[in-house]
């Protein structure tokens, strides 16, 4: 298939209206003609932690949220996105729980990265640890299993152990799992399958274990060719240096754009789009598109060396006063030489904006004319404030930024102006034709930024002056004649 050049929509399952039935009701009363790009819709699977990405299985959905008749549904309207992580499965999955049971004899044990596939004896090394990209302080748990200690491999997880067991990419057993999870997707009407954390699926000594050339490129090259012949698109979620991002974009992935989220809150905030500009002249355009998601404005290490980390800690500061929290690097290698080891800004956008609606406008303005295909996370669909309640309420600083609406806030939100204005702004984007033409980054002083698409005989120039926050876009209307549209 070929993806859409449209705006698409992130979502949990339960996090607009409740369940999947309730989604698809408000989705095809308010948003038919807005989401015509498709709809993420994150971990809809039984899972035992972190909201939905420690899976138990991809073959069933959580009851609580529906049916995968449900997904079907929503899938009759919109190209759905569905997340696979690829890099683990959850401890309570009945493959680890049957591992647990019975050992290296369970029918399962090959699935898993006992610590013997790593280190010969089993027995780990700090010396190789601290090579090694972490996501939490040991990358194993320990285990009783079969009536023996066990260690595990388990890249995430705050618990331990750890409710997320890493996967053993290179077992025959896992690639047919794998497969059966992929064949479930396509007959399920899913149109695009997104690879969490695959970054992290090869493990070998004397690497930091984080996309490891050139084993990770053959493992995507050969889950790329089972997606092909199912007529599924993948989109690969890998946070590094933009660099390796590149690499992927040259070996015909669709790729995230992990560092525009940060450019334009940066170039907001300052009042300069001087970096903003530079950027926008550089990067791939088979990318998707986002300024929120459910965990974090990015920051360490998606933008190592290309940006100033002096004033990354200014923009970060402001954020801070706004109410948002940090995600911080953990391994002091991966940290900047100032110590600077801020890896995600956790709030929502709107409220990193100081919750000004014309800046969160042209922020999102900028945006849809950067080419690739915009998502729009739920909370920012309705200009949503930083929750700081749930964050007290559950100790999860990600809950910041994942508000559960009900259909009444739904409802409410809808009939905010700023809300109003976002939906004028999507439904140009999705129906300008220019937007599948050439793009331009036009010259322009510092505190403006210019951007213009052209096709044929329709163009449309969008212009953000960042002292005023005003945007506005002139375009060929369907007569023939220049208009200004003031977002």
């Amino acid at each position: 298939m070929s993806l859409k050049n449209k705006v698409q929509l992130i979502t949990y399952p339960d996090s607009m209206g409740g369940d999947l039935r309730t989604l698809n009701a408000i989705l095809s009363e308010h948003f038919l003609d807005v989401f015509t790009g498709g709809v993420h819709i994150l971990p809809p699977f039984p899972s035992s932690g972190d909201r939905g990405f420690a899976p138990l299985t991809y073959l069933e959905i959580e009851p609580r949220f529906g049916t995968w008749e449900d997904i079907r549904a929503i899938g009759e309207k919109f190209d759905i996105l569905i997340d696979l992580m690829v890099n683990h499965i959850s401890r309570q999955s009945l493959y680890f729980q049957d591992f647990l049971a019975k050992g290296r004899s369970s029918e399962y044990a090959d699935l898993f990265l006992t610590l013997d596939k790593i280190w010969e004896d089993g027995v780990p090394i700090q010396e190789d640890i601290d090579k090694m990209f972490l996501r939490r302080p040991l990358p194993y748990s320990t285990f009783e299993a079969g009536g023996k200690q066990e260690r595990v491999w388990t890249t995430f997880g705050k618990t331990d152990p750890s409710e997320q067991i890493d996967l053993d990419v290179c077992s025959t057993q896992t690639r047919q799992l794998l497969r059966t999870f992929f064949e479930n997707f396509k007959r399920q009407n899913i149109k695009i399958v997104r690879l969490d954390a695959v970054g992290f699926v090869i493990k070998k000594l004397g690497t930091s274990c984080f996309f490891v050339e050139p084993d990770i490129c053959e493992f995507l090259d050969e889950v790329k060719a089972l997606a092909d012949s199912l007529a599924l698109e993948l989109l690969p979620e890998v946070h590094a240096h933009y660099s390796t991002q590149f690499k992927l974009a040259e070996r015909g992935f669709w790729i995230y754009d992990f560092i525009l989220p940060y450019r334009i809150l940066e170039a907001i905030l300052t009042k300069n789009a001087t970096e903003l500009k530079r950027y926008l002249t550089i990067r791939p355009h088979k990318q998707f598109t986002m300024l929120d998601c459910h965990d974090g404005i990015p920051v360490k290490p998606d933008l190592d060396e290309l940006i100033n980390t002096e004033l990354a800690r200014k923009v970060v500061d402001i954020c801070v006063q706004r109410g948002a929290n940090l995600s911080l690097i953990l391994s002091d290698e991966h940290k900047a030489e100032d110590g600077f080891d801020v890896h995600q800004i956790r709030c929502t956008y709107y409220s990193a904006l100081g919750e000004d609606d014309d800046a969160y406008l042209a922020s999102r303005a900028i945006q849809f004319f950067t080419p690739g295909i915009p998502q729009v996370y739920y909370t920012g669909l309705f200009a949503g404030v930083n929750d700081l309640n749930r964050v007290k309420e559950t100790g999860e600083g990600r809950e910041i930024n994942r508000h559960n609406y009900t259909v009444e806030e739904i409802n409410l939100a809808l009939g905010e102006e700023v809300v109003q204005r976002l939906l004028k702004l999507i439904r140009f984007r999705n129906t300008y034709p220019a937007f599948d033409g050439e793009f331009q980054v036009l010259e322009s002083p510092d505190s403006e930024i210019r951007l213009r698409w052209s096709k044929a005989d329709k163009s449309c120039l969008l212009i953000v002056d960042l002292s005023s926050k005003h945007s506005v876009i002139q375009y060929i209307d369907k007569h023939g004649l220049l208009a200004d549209y003031r977002i």
